[in-house]
């Protein structure tokens, strides 16, 4: 960690203030270039950074889907908890303390998942067993640990969907019908490789200068600032956006399997108003879900990606993209959204119940990697301690609910 000197933190806090404005102006001006941007750079940028950062990586000589447990795990978790548990007191009063992660609320819809039945044979594991349908909540959020105005916020947003009525033993007994798959916007990588250095993360997010953890000259961790970079950009509507598990499963005994959301509907609404530089409106992600939802429906692919390299496509690195040269996506299910009104205080409300945690899960889909291992304690325990902090209690949803 850096210098705790008064004087040089106030200079590091400057510097990070200054060059967060840098990024703000740069998101109200991407709409004029970003996409032509990405269309000629993004990919062969992200792979020239896989290549350099898979030069530096030691062959761990593990298996398929098999997982190696570091020595510094639970101390590494320990701390993770301890810092976020502390960003939430100093962010949020009781009664209206937001999650840790995934913090912000642009809406929470109903919707049904579909499991395809033309899915090949050695994928038919756990929920993808038969062709069938689940009614699911998608809960669509920004990646806090604040909750900012939409267009100052970090630049990528998260899709969480709870599947209900999944018969079937579960890994977490606080549920017993769910089971939960959540994603990101932020390209095919987790923010950090393992969990050892997420710490470091969440020191640098409770002192409110997260970019330090990428830029810190004693201890850079720019390969992955520039990969998350490539992903991290203007935001227009949760339900347009590509979403990445980013860890990995099980995909039954002996599989390993990252997922993926990727929207089939293209003309949803992507109108911000204000921009350049004019009043943004705070949620105009939420306003453009509901416009499109009022007009039509959405659907997404659910599709899955098979382990075939243990080195390559590393379980215990997240900052690793599995090359989809060596295993295509293939697809699962479709997730479909109808038209609905989801904006009513009742169904926010019925948001902060809710628990997200990839281990609500069968055990054929159990999460895999350091990272994995480590939301199965930290995601239990930050959900509870929000929940206390608001009064409130843990609700397990089954789709019957009302909230007119």
């Amino acid at each position: 960690m850096m210098d705790r000197n008064p004087i040089v933190s106030r200079i590091l806090k400057a510097i990070h203030n200054f060059l967060i404005i840098l990024l703000r102006i740069e998101r109200r001006l991407e709409p004029w270039f970003r996409q032509q941007w990405d269309f000629l750079f993004r990919e062969p940028s992200a792979r020239f950074i896989q290549y350099l950062k898979n030069r530096r990586r030691k062959n761990l000589g593990l298996k398929i889907a098999e997982e190696r447990v570091d020595p510094d795990e639970e101390e590494s978790l320990n701390q993770i908890i301890d810092l976020m548990s502390d960003q939430m007191r100093g962010r949020f009063k009781p009664g209206g303390y937001e999650r840790g992660g995934n913090t912000k609320t642009h809406g929470i819809v109903r919707a049904t998942v579909t499991i395809r039945d033309d899915l090949p044979e050695h994928c038919r594991k756990g929920i993808f067993a038969e062709p069938r349908s689940y009614p699911a909540y998608v809960r669509y959020s920004g990646p806090g640990p604040n909750v900012p105005a939409d267009i100052n916020d970090v630049g990528f947003m998260s899709m969480a969907v709870k599947l209900m009525g999944v018969p079937g033993e579960k890994l977490m007994d606080e549920e017993k019908f769910t089971q939960d798959l959540i994603t990101t916007s932020g390209g095919a990588t987790f923010v950090t490789p393992n969990t050892r250095e997420n710490v470091k993360l969440q020191y640098w997010s409770l002192r409110d200068m997260t970019l330090y953890y990428f830029l810190n000259p004693m201890d850079s961790h720019i390969l992955d600032f520039f990969m998350q970079s490539l992903w991290n950009e203007t935001q227009y509507n949760p339900l347009g956006q590509r979403y990445w598990s980013c860890t990995p499963y099980l995909l039954g005994e002996g599989q390993a399997m990252m997922y993926t959301f990727i929207p089939k509907t293209k003309d949803v609404e992507r109108h911000i108003p204000g921009l350049p530089f004019g009043e943004v409106p705070f949620n105009y992600l939420r306003d453009n879900m509901v416009k499109t939802l009022a007009e039509k429906d959405v659907e997404f692919d659910l599709m899955i990606q098979l382990q075939t390299d243990p080195h390559l496509m590393p379980i215990e690195d997240g900052s690793i993209r599995w090359p989809e040269k060596l295993s295509p996506f293939i697809p699962a299910a479709t997730v479909h959204i109808p038209k609905q009104k989801f904006d009513s205080e009742a169904q926010f409300e019925f948001a902060k119940r809710l628990k997200m945690n990839p281990w609500h899960c069968l055990p054929e889909h159990r999460p895999l990697g350091n990272l994995n291992r480590a939301r199965f304690r930290m995601y239990y325990e930050l959900s509870r301690f929000r929940q206390e902090m608001n009064e409130t209690t843990h609700l397990e949803p089954t789709g019957d609910e009302v909230f007119d």
